[in-house]
């Protein structure tokens, strides 16, 4: 039996999917989500090994594209616009180029169709050396990744996926998985369908390198109805720096 994702649902009329990026889970969204949901049902999703969907030991993004459809035919979308986010935006545009007939309108941020060197190894080695068993708090955990992670709002960032339970605290990211999958995460599986012709915005960080001439190149390529915006004095994480000019972005593209 296939396995769901979690997802939130706000507001009403056409659907829209909001997938979230590496380490990161629906609540991300929970601020721009609200904005959205002002004129579309939105929906935002927990990926597999994330926030509250299950965990598996198989993650790629043939995997999680599928995971998609499985849930979009749950929720009985014939078609849907999608935003994605750095890993959720190759989860959104492989299912584009799967799947053409099921998406209105794309938006993909700060990501490439392309095959990064972005391991995090280190986040994920730091975050592994934590002993739940001995943390009292989420502050003692700040200060224990402190030592390895010196950015405080990347440790925030990441501490947003830990939870407690009764008696303990636990990891809702399955970082071993990542770990061991990284490859498949870093890489993109080109399909042969492309180019394809659904409208498509492309947002990226003015001081991030994620979307660099390469990955612009092979943009044009893959998405022949495709626009690029930058959204300056931004980083990777666009949507929390400049949650307002990318809502703008959003809402003139998609309305």
């Amino acid at each position: 039996m296939t396995q769901l994702l979690q997802y939130t649902q706000l507001g009403q009329g056409e659907p829209l999917l909001i997938l979230h990026g590496l380490f990161g889970s629906s609540k991300n969204w929970q601020s721009l989500a609200k904005q959205f949901a002002e004129d579309f049902t939105v929906y935002t999703v927990d990926l597999r090994n994330h926030g509250n969907s299950f965990h598996d030991s198989l993650m790629n993004y043939e995997l999680m594209a599928e995971d998609v459809r499985a849930l979009a035919g749950h929720l009985d979308l014939n078609s849907c616009n999608i935003i994605g986010h750095s890993m959720g935006g190759k989860v959104a545009m492989l299912y584009a180029l799967r799947y053409p007939q099921s998406i209105s309108n794309l938006v993909v941020a700060d990501i490439a169709p392309v095959t990064y060197q972005h391991s995090h190894s280190s986040l994920i080695k730091a975050i592994l050396a934590i002993d739940l068993n001995q943390i009292s708090s989420r502050s003692q955990a700040d200060k224990t990744l402190a030592t390895d992670i010196s950015d405080p709002m990347l440790r925030g960032f990441l501490l947003q996926n830990l939870a407690r339970t009764d008696d303990s605290w636990c990891w809702k990211v399955n970082w071993q998985v990542i770990q061991q999958q990284m490859n498949s995460l870093l890489d993109f599986p080109l399909e042969a369908v492309a180019p394809i012709g659904i409208p498509t915005l492309f947002i990226r960080g003015e001081n991030s390198d994620y979307v660099d001439d390469r990955g612009i190149a092979v943009i044009n390529q893959t998405f022949s109805n495709a626009r690029i915006e930058t959204i300056r004095n931004a980083g990777h994480w666009l949507h929390a720096e400049q949650p307002q000019k990318f809502s703008e972005l959003v809402s003139h593209f998609l309305t």
